[in-house]
């Protein structure tokens, strides 16, 4: 080591505009580049997830089926229940989606703000 004595460590405020420089936000940009794409992107990109969620709950609900009908021998009782239930979870996971639901920890957030000891976190 050289035997010079280290200087304070950089603050808070120079991490933050050197984080800005590196996103590009320093130049006058509302956003990250590449942080939100065009609405017609967002728009298909959730048309896109809602019909992903679709088939696969039916694929899903319909392999398991037609796999513990020939394990079973119950051709096709199994298939056909595991299909509607298949469908129905497909349908409650675009319902999800389109709502927002899901996407964070927890589902929803609650009205008010609760605290685990009573109160509310306002005060």
């Amino acid at each position: 080591m050289t035997g010079e004595k280290p200087s304070d460590p950089p603050s808070l405020d120079d991490l933050d505009a050197r984080l800005r420089r590196a996103r590009g936000e320093d130049q006058g940009e509302s956003e990250p580049k590449g942080a939100r794409g065009s609405m017609a992107t967002e728009g298909l990109g959730m048309a896109m997830r809602i019909g992903v969620e679709l088939v696969a709950g039916v694929g899903v609900g319909a392999g398991i089926g037609y796999l513990l009908d020939s394990w079973l021998g119950t051709a096709p009782w199994l298939l056909i229940l595991f299909f509607f239930l298949g469908a129905a979870g497909g349908m409650m996971n675009v319902y999800r989606a389109a709502t927002g639901e899901g996407l964070q920890v927890g589902y929803k957030r609650s009205s008010t703000n609760k605290r685990s000891d009573g109160q509310t976190g306002d005060e």
